[in-house]
């Protein structure tokens, strides 16, 4: 088993465990649904994170994507870019992340986009989940109107619930996930 299945194997076993939390919720949405993917739970969890970078780095690899920076609405999207810019740091790579506001500041440099310049770069947005392609397509707006050039959305793990072709027909990029639903035993 290389590195990169054992990688995909305990993240995905960390998230079944620590993450998925059954019972009637309301998602950020609006919608309700049987459970909630935690995913902060694994972000910040001191094993997960390290395999989030990892995980999400190959994902991209995979789909022969190149990003200068990655990053996307805080605060779902903080962590993983964060892990991904550590493990690309280990890797010897060079990548940025970067942080996107729900609106512009009114003060200061008045940036909605936070960290490096993501100007005239490539770059991938991300979210840990998403459901209806909200939240991404806010913060590929905002990366966008600061000069991004938005390759791709990627996400941890995709709920199925119309948030990929939401944002592929509307923000004209690919969507990307880690692990679906189905993996998670929540069919």
């Amino acid at each position: 088993m290389t590195s990169q299945t054992q990688d995909r194997a305990r993240l995905l076993e960390l998230i079944r465990e620590l993450a998925v939390v059954r019972g009637r919720v309301t998602l950020s949405s609006g919608q309700e649904a049987d459970y909630y993917i935690d995913l902060r739970r694994i972000t910040l969890h001191h094993e997960a994170a390290p395999l989030v970078g990892r995980v999400m780095l190959a994902l991209l690899d995979e789909a022969g994507i190149g990003a200068e920076a990655v990053g996307g609405l805080t605060m779902g999207a903080d962590p993983v870019g964060t892990a991904m810019l550590h493990e690309a740091g280990r890797q010897g790579r060079v990548l940025d992340a970067f942080v996107v506001r729900k609106a512009q500041k009114s003060y200061g440099m008045g940036r909605q986009v936070e960290g490096p310049a993501v100007q005239g770069r490539p770059v991938v947005v991300l979210e840990d989940t998403s459901t209806t392609g909200g939240s991404a397509l806010t913060a590929v707006e905002g990366v966008r109107q600061a000069g991004g050039e938005v390759q791709a959305v990627a996400v941890i793990v995709d709920r199925d619930t119309g948030a990929a072709e939401r944002i592929e027909a509307e923000a004209g990029v690919r969507y990307l996930y880690a692990f679906g639903k189905d993996e998670l035993g929540l069919d």
